[in-house]
C-alpha cells in the first residue's frame, strides 16, 4: 500500500489541543468525568484497509475513531 499524505490525506487529519491548563483543572476533573457515561466508539482496520477505513470516514459511515492496527 502506497499513501501518498497531500494526495490521500491532507483532508483526512484532525489536530485536537488543549492549552492553558492548570494543575488544578487537572485534579477535578476525573470526579465529574466518572459520572458521565461516556462510551467511545473504536473501530480497528488492518493496514491494508486503511482504504475503506479512509472512505468510512470521509462518508460519516461511523461516529467515533477508527485506528490502523500495524502488525
Amino acid at each position: 500500500m502506497n499513501l501518498n499524505y497531500p494526495v490521500h490525506l491532507r483532508l483526512e487529519k484532525e489536530i485536537k489541543s488543549i492549552a492553558n491548563v492548570a494543575r488544578r483543572d487537572i485534579s477535578d476533573f476525573p470526579e465529574p468525568a466518572a459520572s458521565i457515561p461516556l462510551k467511545p466508539v473504536v473501530q480497528e482496520f488492518k493496514l491494508e484497509d486503511a482504504n475503506r477505513a479512509l472512505i468510512e470516514l470521509k462518508e460519516r459511515k461511523i461516529r467515533g475513531t477508527k485506528v490502523l492496527k500495524i502488525d
